[in-house]
């Protein structure tokens, strides 16, 4: 529904025909259903903006490893949701990353083993991996090389020092490329998206007064 709402124009429509109205031009919808659909769309459009906060993944060609993990005393599990549009299987090259804000990294070069029908359609894996204790998990990147392709839906990861994370791919990962998400910058980013929602709804209130 997000994608066929544009809420500038919406608003835009209103405020016109209240304007209209102000000028004793009449309009055949009644100001109190006017200013019920008016909140329905505005909060649509409220929901869109905060469905933001799940980012698409990326890639990151930028991104190196670290190779401290060797050092690493903490158990990670990970569970991988293979969706059910993927490749029945696949037999290409898995390797992950993922770690906390403050450079603590976790990594495994590879993952994947077709003799364990890991990674198959509509399945769900799950890898303990050893690394550094990190603190809140906050991004993971995925690598994929070889033929056959693969799609996750999602990857959770578990820690002992950190709350359960869920990262939602639901689409094909690039081959020889780095790919994920990076939150650990979020905080910022939700702290403007909060802020322009908390201006809208002042400005929903103040149409929804003129309106009744």
């Amino acid at each position: 529904m997000c994608w066929v709402f544009h809420f500038p124009s919406f608003l835009s429509t209103f405020l016109l025909l209240l304007l209209l109205q102000k000028k004793g031009i009449s309009f055949s919808m009644k100001p109190s259903k006017a200013a019920i659909v008016l909140l329905y769309f505005g909060f649509v459009f409220i929901l869109c903006e905060a469905k933001r906060l799940r980012e698409k993944p990326q890639a990151f060609e930028s991104f190196n490893v670290s190779y401290i993990q060797n050092l690493g005393s903490c158990s990670y599990s990970v569970v991988f949701t293979t969706s059910c549009s993927s490749t029945a299987y696949t037999r290409d090259q898995i390797s992950i990353a993922f770690g906390d804000a403050y450079g603590n990294q976790i990594y495994a070069p590879r993952l994947d083993n077709p003799s364990s029908r890991a990674f198959e359609r509509c399945s769900s894996d799950t890898f303990e991996i050893k690394g550094p204790c990190a603190y809140q998990i906050c991004y993971v990147y995925l690598y994929r090389t070889g033929p056959d392709g693969w799609k996750p839906e999602t990857v959770k990861i578990y820690a002992y020092n950190s709350k359960a994370v869920t990262f939602y791919y639901n689409t094909f990962i690039p081959g020889d490329v780095w790919y994920g998400f990076n939150y650990c910058n979020r905080a910022s980013s939700s702290h403007r998206l909060i802020s322009r929602m908390s201006l809208l709804l002042v400005i929903l209130w103040f149409v929804f007064y003129a309106l009744t």
